[in-house]
């Protein structure tokens, strides 16, 4: 009797554990992707002037095929 109980102690104390350890990596991967994201990832504005300017190319050339 006495070693079924400290067994199952040992397996719930390493469930207990294992659940921890899941969870502080989950937190420091969650970490290190919000450290590892650049400074300008806010401000991040599309150049329009570039995006119309290759549209008038691509029609430009695509007339002439």
């Amino acid at each position: 009797m006495i070693a079924t109980l400290q067994f199952a102690t040992l397996v719930v104390t390493t469930l207990f554990a294992a659940a921890t350890a899941v969870a502080l990596h989950w937190l420091a991967l969650k970490a290190m992707f919000v450290l590892m994201r650049p400074a300008t990832a806010r401000h991040v504005a599309s150049p329009t002037r570039l995006a119309s300017g290759t549209v008038q190319l691509a029609r430009a050339y695509a007339t002439h095929r």
